[in-house]
Formats: structure tokens, C-alpha cells, sequence
């Protein structure tokens, strides 16, 4: 998720606005269980293994990436959160009901739904919300839902 994370920060996930008051939206930082087909069995002792991404489409989207740029629905993606442009193609895909697709900041090295598909919804955990540690680093994170919203043809 550079530039957003970097390996070592620690952060904050609150799991109530999920469940009780709203669903993902674009722009969301979401940490989530990866769908059965690319995740290990859980162990004895639970599923520890979660990934961190930002949902970019949700349930009846169209989503694709070409020319080195995502698109919704045919409008071009307002995304000044990436490190750097896509380097690879998508053809479209609709995503299902009950599903987002979630992609990583760093595009280029994000092992995300670009590669495996749509997540389903059951699969996340919380929303990210607060960055605490480094301290130097500490506060609330940026939210891009508005901006994910307004998007700008092309």
C-alpha cells in the first residue's frame, strides 16, 4: 500500500461502520481475509492473515484499466494516492453483487483483485482509519471517498 504505508506502520481498523452503518465505498482502506483460492488454511489457532487495499469499485461496477489508467463505469479514475500509473492492461469486468474489487496504492507491486478477482464482502474485517505508529507519523488517514466520487472523463 506505499506511498499510504510503509512495511513497519501500524494503524487502526474499526469494524462498527460495516456492519451497522454504511457499505465500502470507493476511496474505503479496508483490511480483509484473501478469498479461500490465493490464502493458506487457517491454523489452530485462527486466520491471521489479512491484506490491506483501497476499494476501487463496488458491487455493480465496471471496472477496467488501460492506457495505464483505471476506469469506472466508463470515467476516469481521480487517484492522486498511487505511487505510480498501472504498467499493465485490464479488460473490463462487472463487479458482482455482494463483491468489491480492491486494488493497492502501489499498483505495480499489488497483489490485489486486479490478479484474483472481486472480494466478497464477508471477507472484510474493518475499516483503516488511524496511522499510530511511527509517532512521527501518527493521525487520521486521508479520505479519498470524495474524491473517488468525482471522477473526471477520459
Amino acid at each position: 500500500m506505499y506511498p499510504t504505508f510503509d512495511v513497519g506502520d501500524r494503524l487502526i481498523a474499526e469494524k462498527i461502520t460495516y456492519r451497522f452503518i454504511r457499505d465500502p465505498v470507493p476511496g474505503d482502506v479496508i483490511i480483509f481475509h484473501p478469498p479461500k483460492e490465493i490464502s493458506p488454511e487457517p491454523t489452530i489457532f485462527g486466520d491471521d492473515n489479512v491484506y490491506i487495499k483501497r476499494v476501487v469499485a463496488v458491487e455493480g461496477d465496471t471496472i477496467e484499466v488501460r492506457n495505464s489508467r483505471t476506469y469506472v463505469n466508463g470515467v476516469l479514475r481521480n487517484e492522486p494516492f498511487i505511487a505510480e500509473q498501472p504498467l499493465y492492461e485490464m479488460p473490463k469486468l462487472v463487479v458482482p453483487p455482494g463483491d468489491v474489487f480492491v486494488m493497492g496504492d502501489n499498483r505495480n507491486n499489488s497483489y490485489d483483485s486486479h490478479l484474483w478477482g472481486p472480494l466478497p464482502k464477508e471477507n472484510i474485517v474493518g475499516r483503516a482509519i488511524v496511522k499510530y505508529w511511527p509517532p512521527w507519523k501518527m493521525g487520521g488517514l486521508q479520505d479519498y471517498t470524495e474524491i473517488m466520487s468525482g471522477t473526471t472523463h477520459g
